[in-house]
C-alpha cells in the first residue's frame, strides 16, 4: 500500500473509526472531544509556545513512561507541546505537569487524526520544532508532514514486536517509508532495535525503557511503609488489573479466605490484599464485583486523605477487612511500598502485561502472569536478576505470594534485586536527550 491508497482508506473508513471512537470514550468515561476542533487541527486561539518540543504520548501508560523525559525536558529550559489520544493519558499528564502547565512552560493538545489536513494545520499552529514519538506511535500523514517541513521526528523508547514488525510489512510502501522518515529511534531492546531496522528505521540505538528512569516520590513510599508498620498485618498488593482478571483475582482470595476459615474458625487476620484496577473508569465496576462476593472490603476513596500514613481511623477500617480497593489515582508507589510482595496483573489474560519496574524500584517482589509481551524484555531480565517470578493463574499467583510471605530471607532477597536490577538499568532518559540535543544543534 502506498500512502495514496492509505489515505483513501482512511477517509473511506473515517466515519466508522469517528463511531468507534465514541463508542470506546463513553465506555471508558472522561472528556474525550472525539469531535472537536483539535481532533481536526483547528484552535481557536494562538498557541503560546513558541517552537516546543512536541512529545506524543498516546495513552495512560505512554504518558507515565514520558514522565521522565518530559521533566527532563522542562529542567532544561524547553518549552513542551505534550499530545495525546486517551482521556485517561491526557488526564496523567494534567496531574503530573500541573506546575509547568500552570507557569506555561508545558500545553497539553490532543493528537489530530491522521488526515492529510488535520496534520498540516496542527504542525502549522504549533510549529514544533522537534518531534519525539513515544514507544511506537507512528503515523503516515504526519510523519510526512513533519518532514516536508523539516521537523526531525524521533522514536524514543521505541518497543516493536514480532506481530507489530508483521502488521508493518503487511502494510508495505506507506508503513516504510514512515520508518524511514525517522531522524533517531532509540529502541528498548536489541531485539526492539532488530525489528525496528526490518521495518525500514535507520540507525536504530538502544537507550533502555524510560521506565527505568522512574522518579519514585519518597513521601508517598514513606507514608505506605509507615501505614504498613502501623497495621500490624502483611499485605498483597494485586496491581493493574485489566478486565476480566478482577473476577478471578476475588475468586482466588475467596478460595484463600475460606480455607483459613476452615483452619482456624474465622477470616484470615494476617493478610490484606489490595485491589488496585488499572484504568479509573472500572473503579465501581469492580467495587460491586467485591460486594457481589461478600467479601468485607474498604474503597480507598473513602478512607481519610492521608491514608498509607499512621491515621488510626484508616488503620482501624482496613484491619477488619479482607480487601482494600485502590480506587484513587497517582498513589501506586504508596500501594507497593505498603505490599511485601506484589502482584502485577494485566499478565493473567492474553492482555501483553503491565509495567513492574516501578514495584521493583521501590523494592517490592513481584509476580507476574503468563502474558507479558508488552514488557517482555523487562519481565525476563526481572525473573534472571531474582526480583520476580512467574505464575500461570491467578490462583497459583496468589498461593505464591503467601508463600513468600511465610519467607522473609527470599523476600529481603528479591527485593534487594529488583532496586538493584533497576538501578543498574538508569540512565534511557539521558541517552535519548542527549541524542535530542544533538538534533537541535544540527538544526539551528
Amino acid at each position: 500500500m502506498n500512502r495514496f491508497l492509505y489515505n483513501l482508506s482512511i477517509r473511506a473508513l473515517s466515519p466508522g473509526l469517528i463511531v468507534w471512537m465514541s463508542l470506546r470514550a463513553r465506555r471508558a468515561g472522561g472528556h474525550w472531544e472525539v469531535l472537536s476542533g483539535p481532533r481536526f487541527g483547528y484552535y481557536p486561539q494562538p498557541s503560546r509556545l513558541r517552537n516546543p518540543i512536541w512529545v506524543h504520548a498516546v495513552s495512560l501508560g505512554e504518558t507515565r513512561a514520558a514522565q521522565p523525559l518530559v521533566q527532563a525536558l522542562l529542567d532544561q529550559g524547553d518549552q513542551v507541546l505534550l499530545t495525546h489520544m486517551t482521556a485517561t493519558g491526557r488526564a496523567e499528564g494534567a496531574r503530573i505537569f500541573s506546575d509547568a502547565i500552570a507557569r506555561g512552560q508545558l500545553a497539553q493538545q490532543w493528537m489530530p487524526y491522521d488526515f492529510t489536513g488535520s496534520v498540516r494545520r496542527f504542525l502549522e499552529h504549533y510549529q514544533p520544532s522537534i518531534a519525539v514519538l513515544i514507544e511506537r506511535e507512528i503515523w503516515p500523514n504526519i510523519i510526512a508532514a513533519a518532514r516536508r517541513m523539516n521537523i526531525p521526528i524521533m522514536l524514543a523508547s521505541a518497543r516493536f514486536s514480532d506481530n507489530s514488525l508483521r502488521q508493518s510489512l503487511r502494510a508495505g510502501r506507506v508503513m516504510r517509508e514512515a520508518y524511514e522518515s525517522l531522524q533517531a529511534v532509540y529502541a528498548q531492546s536489541w531485539l526492539d532495535a532488530q525489528r525496528l531496522e526490518q521495518a525500514g528505521a535507520p540507525a536504530v540505538r538502544v537507550s533502555g525503557n524510560f521506565k527505568f528512569d522512574v522518579s519514585i516520590p519518597m513521601d508517598q513510599v514513606e507514608r505506605g511503609r509507615a501505614f504498613a508498620a502501623a497495621l500490624h498485618r502483611k499485605v498483597v498488593a494485586i496491581a493493574s488489573t485489566r478486565e476480566g482478571e478482577d473476577e478471578l483475582f476475588i475468586q482466588a482470595i475467596s478460595k484463600h479466605l475460606k480455607r483459613a476459615s476452615a483452619q482456624s474458625n474465622e477470616l484470615d487476620p494476617e493478610i490484606l490484599f489490595l485491589l488496585i484496577p488499572r484504568h479509573p473508569q472500572r473503579f465501581d465496576e469492580v467495587a460491586g464485583l467485591l460486594a457481589k462476593s461478600g467479601l468485607p472490603f474498604a474503597r480507598r476513596s473513602e478512607l481519610a486523605a492521608d491514608h498509607c500514613g499512621t491515621t488510626s481511623s484508616s488503620v482501624r477500617v482496613c484491619n477488619h477487612v479482607a480487601v482494600l480497593l485502590g480506587d484513587s489515582l497517582g498513589e501506586m508507589p504508596r500501594y507497593y511500598a505498603t505490599s511485601q510482595v506484589a502482584i502485577v496483573a494485566g499478565s493473567f489474560l492474553p492482555l501483553g502485561g503491565q509495567n513492574l519496574i516501578e514495584a521493583c524500584a521501590i523494592g517490592t517482589p513481584v509476580v507476574v502472569g503468563p502474558h507479558t509481551k508488552n514488557f517482555e524484555q523487562a519481565v525476563a531480565d526481572a525473573i534472571d536478576e531474582g526480583a520476580a517470578l512467574r505464575s500461570p493463574t491467578p490462583d497459583a499467583a496468589l498461593q505464591l505470594a503467601l508463600q513468600l510471605l511465610n519467607d522473609p530471607p527470599r523476600l529481603n532477597k528479591m527485593s534487594q534485586a529488583g532496586t538493584h536490577w533497576v538501578q543498574k538499568h538508569t540512565g534511557a532518559v539521558a541517552r535519548v536527550v542527549a541524542g535530542l540535543n544533538e538534533l537541535k544543534s544540527l538544526k539551528r
